[in-house]
């Protein structure tokens, strides 16, 4: 199954019924086989999505390098600042110990390996290691991720619900409530949009002192995404071309106990990563500082922006700061 010259797509449906390896995969099916499902956004959606821009602002969508210390994650510490100076009119300066997806990041596609078929595209084992290009997040520094983005406000809706996300206790969210936020808001997906769910969790865990954010992150519970083989077929049917949201790691921890990922995502404990990264090289933002924006676009009534977002160029990285900024 290959894409035809009018730049089709086979449904999700079509392509569990690959043969083998291939199953479930998008493996070989974008005429960049490295770039993944950025490859969604065409010359003619990134003219179109100048069009978002109304009010000429821009909005920074990266928080600082070390603001979450703590965080969630036990290995990934925030790095050390040094400023040096050769002579008195000189400054420098370097970072030790920075993880690049210690802050606001994009999940590169060698970040995950499919347990049971391996890193996208079949790229070998012993190709994922410092020094080799291949699905490094330099794909897309040096042609950065540009498009129409879409803010699905998901915190506000079940606000406006009478039922703010529990944050405390990790709260999963279906897809139904993505879909019914994305109903409330009255905006329509398009193929290549870079999707934004905003959830509050990045605002509310940095509003944490330091014991309650070690009592959460020992807790290891996280909401987000639940994971379910249903999102992931709506995110490929819409074409998305990446999918981001402000929480620690997009997807909710753990996995739902029904998660359909258990036996193929053992190492991940049922995760969806595997099956977004490995198999349909889906970018995914966690992280994100959506805050600002999404009480901008609550005012102006206005859910879409131009999102740029262009990774460090580090050949090879499994991951990078998002370098994201959308235009309004």
């Amino acid at each position: 199954m290959t894409i035809s010259k009018a730049g089709t797509y086979p449904t999700f449906a079509d392509l569990l019924q690959r043969e083998g390896t291939l199953a479930g995969t998008s493996w070989g099916l974008f005429p960049d086989a490295t770039r993944g499902t950025p490859s969604f956004i065409t010359p003619q959606s990134l003219l179109a999505a100048r069009a978002c821009i109304q009010a000429g602002i821009a909005f920074g969508l990266d928080y600082p390098a070390d603001a979450f210390d703590p965080g969630m994650s036990v290995k990934r510490k925030a790095p050390h600042h040094t400023i040096y100076s050769s002579h008195p009119a000189h400054r420098d300066d370097y970072l030790d110990g920075y993880y690049l997806q210690g802050s606001t990041q994009i999940d590169g596609l060698r970040h995950r390996r499919a347990d049971d078929v391996g890193f996208y595209n079949g790229t070998p084992d012993d190709h994922v290691k410092a020094g080799f290009p291949t699905l490094g997040v330099q794909e897309w520094a040096e042609e950065p991720i540009v498009g129409r983005g879409v803010l699905i406000d998901l915190d506000g809706h079940r606000r406006t619900q009478g039922s703010p996300i529990d944050h405390e206790n990790g709260e999963p969210l279906p897809l139904e409530l993505i879909e019914s936020a994305l109903d409330a808001q009255k905006v329509s997906l398009r193929r290549g949009d870079i999707l934004m769910l905003h959830t509050g969790w990045c605002e509310w865990f940095l509003g944490l002192d330091v014991e309650e954010k070690h009592r959460m992150r020992e807790s290891r519970r996280a909401s987000g995404v639940a994971q379910s083989q249903q999102f992931v077929a709506w995110a490929w049917d819409n074409q998305l071309a990446v999918v981001a949201a402000d929480n620690f790691a997009f997807e909710c921890l753990p996995a739902v106990p029904g998660s359909p990922f258990k036996h193929t995502a053992p190492n991940d404990h049922g995760m969806m990563h595997q099956q977004l990264l490995a198999k349909l090289g889906m970018p995914l933002g966690e992280l994100w500082k959506l805050g600002p924006l999404c009480r901008h676009m609550r005012t102006a009534g206005s859910w879409e922006a131009l999102v740029s977002i262009k990774p460090l160029n580090i050949v090879g990285a499994t991951g990078s700061p998002a370098n994201a900024t959308a235009l309004v």
